[in-house]
Order: C-alpha cells, then structure tokens, then sequence
C-alpha cells in the first residue's frame, strides 16, 4: 500500500465510523434522549452524539496504525466523557488542583492525571530512548488538553484538529496515517458542529487532541 493510499483510507475510515457512531447512538439513544441533550454557550439544545463516536472512530484509526496511539485516545477519550457527566462548574487546572490539595477528587483532576498517565504510557511503547518516551507522553496529553481548551465555541476543536493536522497529511508512514485518522474524525464531526445541532464535549476534544498529538 501506497503512502497516499494509507493515509486516504485512514481518513476514510475515521470519517466513516464517526458518521456511523453518531447515527447509531441517535438511533437509540442508550439511557433516554435527555441525557444527550445539553445547552450550548447560546442555550441551544444540542446532541451529544458526536462526542462518544468521534472518539471511538478517532480511536480505531489511530489503533489500526499503532496501537498504543488508539489506546491514549481511547483513554483520553473515556477521561473526557466521565468530566462531561460528572464535571463541575470550576474551569482550569489550577481550580481543580487546589480541590485535590483540599482533598477532594474533582472529574477534571481525574482527567488530568489520566489522560497524563495514558500519554506516558503510549509514549513509553511507541519511542525507544527514555527521553524520546517522556517527551512522546508529554505531547500526547498536553495536546489533547490543548484542543479541549479551544473547545470554546461550535467547531473550534475540530477546526483547529483540522489545521493543526493538514501539514501532517503530507508526511508518509505512520506520523501521516495518524494525522488522516485525526483530521478525518474531525471532518466528519466539523458541520453539525459548526450549525449547532451537536457538540462533541470533552469526550471527543480530548480523543481528537491525543489522536493528533
């Protein structure tokens, strides 16, 4: 298989399965339609959807090239989802760190030191020097939390998985299957995100970001 053809059916494949999820939970809608409802920044009513499936086919493409990369995105994905049902109002780091040092566990502590963990873990299996490891699992979760944090209007996240992963499209082997697995979840999610029927959480922000890190 060509690098061009590699890369194509990665995209296609992500695209496809995100599609396919989000039609399929629609469909059934597990627990009842209300519990994947939510307002938006301009209290519109949107589907929640898009969160779990673009993870899953962001997950599954990027497993197919390396599976130690699906299992950071799976895992940044699976962090993300428990913050969209058990988070709290606190924003930022910094909030969530002074509870812990207050004892308390808050679902954004617990999705930053797991998906940090999930990173260093894939970086330890997918680089060979001790530091190349670190520095792997370092990129991998700081990007995730990076594309969750710009997740501040409808699109911003895929948008910016989509810029941020167009220049890796050009690369061969893996480093350019990952990134058309990335940027190919995202495409499929970006309209209905952009015409605010949907929204992809921080299920699907953190899953992208790991997939493109």
């Amino acid at each position: 298989m060509t690098d061009s053809a590699g890369r194509a059916g990665s995209f296609a494949l992500a695209a496809g399965l995100a599609r396919a999820g989000t039609a399929a939970l629609r469909a059934t809608a597990p627990g009842g339609r209300h519990r994947w409802e939510r307002k938006n920044y301009a209290g519109r009513t949107v589907e929640l959807y898009a969160g779990p499936a673009v993870a899953l086919a962001a997950a599954v493409g990027a497993g197919r090239v390396r599976p130690a990369a699906g299992f950071a995105v799976l895992a940044a994905g699976v962090c993300g989802a428990y913050d969209d049902v058990a988070g709290d109002a606190r924003r930022g780091f910094r909030a969530h760190l002074r509870a812990l040092r207050d004892g308390e566990v808050t679902s954004g502590t617990v999705k930053l030191f797991g998906i940090s963990a999930a990173g260093l873990v894939a970086g330890a299996l997918l680089r060979k020097r001790p530091v190349d490891k670190v520095f792997a699992g370092v990129v991998i979760a700081g990007t995730a939390h990076l594309v969750n944090l710009v997740d501040v209007r409808p699109g911003r996240a895929a948008a910016a998985v989509l810029a941020l992963g167009a220049p890796g499209l050009v690369r061969g082997g893996a480093a350019g299957e990952l990134s058309a697995a990335a940027t190919g979840a995202a495409a499929a999610v970006l309209p209905d995100d952009l015409g605010e029927r949907a929204m992809i959480g921080d299920t699907g922000a953190h899953a992208l970001g790991a997939a493109l890190g």
